[in-house]
């Protein structure tokens, strides 16, 4: 055997299943090139940077319930293309590509589970499905997880992640902020706590209706929040905006939001405003 040979043989090649792709991760943020499974084990979040990057609904469970155990609720059924919305494709092709990739009927799902040993209805949005967008399913399924937290007489956590509004749908889909807004208010009557946990990005109409109304809010670090674009809003008021604007930590400290808490401590935070917002009551 040749010198040649004895080398080749003795180098420890990768399965034809292991690549680049499923062993290492590049921080969005930083760029740097991270082991899979440190990024998976630190809860998706960077290492290097602490760059938080984006996950979706099931994740967001596993994170947040009592050791990642959880039921999904049903979706609701709703009216699909009321406008029978097209531009360069039709609104029902790009529905079917979405739910294609991310395995999800839309952007908003439901879970029930405990949070610290107490019942919690949690809702999580995914960016990756149209980017989070608001539609009449979207509004549905808030409507479907605030009241299975009065059913259940449990808090409602949401995890928001959105573009806005989902255009497609045109008014019906601006119709998505009073409608949510009045099962917020169903939510208060009956005397439950509404958590928001804002993630990167929420934006948009999402912004300006149920991601804002919260009890507690509290956003992850570096988290984009606002209504409208950076670029929009300096073009409107032709003045450059501070460094950082519309990110969690500036809005922290300008009094828009209660906290900011990093991804490896909000089950543990979840958990104490659960039972400080909803106390025990003591044996007669």
């Amino acid at each position: 055997m040749s010198w040649l040979s004895r080398v080749r043989n003795g180098i420890p090649f990768l399965p034809k299943r292991q690549t680049t792709e499923t062993l290492w991760h590049k921080c969005g943020k930083c760029g740097t090139m991270v082991f899979l499974k440190e990024w998976e084990d630190n809860l998706q979040v960077c290492p290097r940077c602490d760059h938080h990057g984006r996950i979706g609904p099931k994740l967001r469970f596993q994170h947040t319930f009592d050791g990642g155990q959880y039921e999904l609720l049903r979706a609701p059924e709703v009216r699909e293309d009321p406008l029978k919305f097209r531009d360069s494709k039709r609104y029902t092709e790009r529905l079917k590509a979405a739910r294609a990739a991310t395995n999800q009927r839309d952007a908003l799902l439901n879970a029930r589970g405990t949070i610290g040993g107490r019942t919690a209805i949690v809702g999580a949005q995914d960016f990756a499905f149209m980017g989070g967008s608001m539609g009449i399913a979207v509004g549905a399924a808030f409507l479907v997880g605030t009241r299975a937290a009065i059913e259940a007489r449990a808090p409602y956590v949401l995890f928001t992640a959105a573009g806005g509004a989902r255009m497609q749908e045109g008014i019906l889909s601006l119709m998505q902020m009073p409608r949510t807004t009045v099962g917020l208010a169903e939510l208060r009557e009956a005397g439950l706590p509404y958590i928001v946990v804002l993630t990167d990005p929420t934006t948009g109409g999402v912004t300006a209706s149920y991601a804002m109304l919260g009890d507690v809010q509290i956003a992850e670090p570096g988290a984009l929040i606002g209504f409208a674009g950076q670029r929009v809003i300096e073009q409107t008021i032709r003045e450059k905006l501070p460094e950082g604007f519309q990110r969690a930590e500036y809005l922290l400290e300008h009094g828009m939001i209660d906290m900011v808490v990093p991804r490896q401590q909000l089950a543990e935070r979840l958990a104490m405003l659960i039972a400080y917002l909803m106390p025990e009551k003591k044996a007669a």
